[in-house]
C-alpha cells in the first residue's frame, strides 16, 4: 500500500488534526489493509501508525493532516469499515460496540479542542445519516445533557448486536437501533491520550485483574488512569491494559514503575510493554533508562512520525 500522495503536508504549516479510530478487526490482513488504504487515500493526510491485535481483534490507526482532509479521510474510513466489518461474526477480548468502535479527533497544532469537536459532530452526522449507524458523541463533542465519558456510553461493550439493542438509548445521530452488522459508533474530541499495555509473565487473569484494579483511578489508583485486565489466549499470558487520560497528571514513567512494584508484590514479572498508537514527545520524559522490552522511544512520538515519510 502506498503512502498518501502529498503526505508531507501533515508536517507543514497550518492547523493540524489527529484522528485515532479504533476498528473492530485485528485478524484479517486483507480487511486491515483496506482500512489503512482508506485512511491514507486523501491527499495531505499522513498515516502515522497502525496497530492490530488478534486477541483484542482490534486495529487502531493514527493519521493526521489539515482539518478538511482529516474529516474526509475519517468519513471514507468509516464507510469502508461499515462495508467490510460484520459484528455478528466478531469475537475479541476488548469491549466494543461497533465496526468503527471509537473515533476521536485530537488537536495537534493551531486548532482548538472546540474546533475538533465540530469536526467530530460533522463526521458523526455523516456516519449516522449516510451509513445508517447510530452515533454517540463523547468528550468535548458531547451534546448538552448527554454522557461525556466513553465508559458511560459504551460500558463493558456488547457481545452481540442483539445484546446491544436491549435498552438502546437514543443516539446523537442516526437510527434509534443498532446497525444490523456495524452496531454503533462513538465519535468525539479529546486531548492526547496514551494507550499502553503490559503483558505479564503469567496467564493468571486474577493476578492481572488485581494489578489493574490497583492502577485504576476509580479504585484509588493514580489519577487519570483507566485499567483493565485481559487474557491473551494467543500468547498464553495475561495483560494489563491502560489509558493515561492526561500524561501531565500521571506520566508513563510513573505508571511503569508502579506496574513493576505491583508485579513484584504479586510474584510475577512484567513482560513486553505495548504502545497502542503514538505519544507526544513530552510524554517520553523519564523513560530513557527503562529496560522493559517495548518501552516507547523517540521514534514512537507523534512529532517524529509527522516528520517521517508515513507508513508504506
Amino acid at each position: 500500500m502506498a503512502a498518501a500522495e502529498g503526505g508531507s503536508t501533515a508536517s507543514g504549516s497550518g492547523p493540524l488534526v489527529e484522528c485515532v479510530p479504533n476498528l473492530s478487526e485485528g485478524r484479517d490482513p486483507e480487511v486491515i489493509a483496506a482500512l489503512r488504504a482508506a485512511a491514507a487515500a486523501v491527499e495531505g493526510v499522513k498515516l502515522l501508525d497502525s496497530h492490530s491485535d488478534r486477541d483484542h481483534n482490534r486495529t487502531v490507526l493514527t493519521f493526521a493532516g489539515p482539518p478538511a482532509q482529516v474529516t474526509l479521510a475519517a468519513m471514507r474510513l468509516a464507510r469502508e469499515a461499515v462495508r467490510r466489518i460484520d459484528m455478528r461474526n466478531h469475537a475479541g477480548v476488548h469491549p466494543r460496540m461497533g465496526a468503527v468502535d471509537v473515533m476521536p479527533f485530537v488537536p495537534l497544532r493551531d486548532i482548538s479542542l472546540d474546533a475538533c469537536a465540530a469536526i467530530a459532530r460533522e463526521v458523526g452526522r455523516y456516519i449516522g445519516k449516510e451509513l445508517d449507524v447510530p452515533v454517540f458523541l463523547y468528550g468535548a463533542a458531547a451534546s448538552p445533557g448527554h454522557p461525556r465519558s466513553l465508559r458511560d456510553i459504551r460500558g463493558n461493550g456488547h457481545q452481540s448486536i442483539d445484546a446491544m439493542a436491549a435498552g438502546f438509548r437514543s443516539p446523537d445521530f442516526g437510527p434509534e437501533s443498532p446497525h444490523p452488522t456495524a452496531g454503533a459508533t462513538a465519535v468525539g474530541a479529546r486531548g492526547p491520550l496514551i494507550a499502553v499495555n503490559v503483558n505479564l509473565d503469567t496467564d493468571d487473569l486474577a493476578v492481572a485483574e488485581r494489578i489493574a484494579r490497583a492502577m485504576r483511578a476509580s479504585s484509588g489508583g493514580p489519577p487519570q488512569v483507566q485499567a483493565l485486565a485481559f487474557p491473551l489466549a494467543d500468547q498464553g499470558r495475561a495483560q494489563v491494559s491502560m489509558n493515561l487520560l492526561d500524561y501531565r497528571v500521571t506520566g508513563l514513567a510513573e505508571v511503569l514503575a508502579l506496574i513493576r512494584r505491583l508485579c513484584a508484590e504479586s510474584g510475577v514479572r512484567p513482560g513486553r510493554v505495548e504502545l497502542v498508537g503514538l505519544v507526544p514527545a513530552a510524554a517520553l520524559e523519564g523513560l530513557s533508562g527503562d529496560e522493559l522490552p517495548g518501552v516507547p522511544g523517540p521514534a514512537d512520538s507523534i512529532e517524529a512520525r509527522l516528520e517521517g515519510p508515513g507508513l508504506a
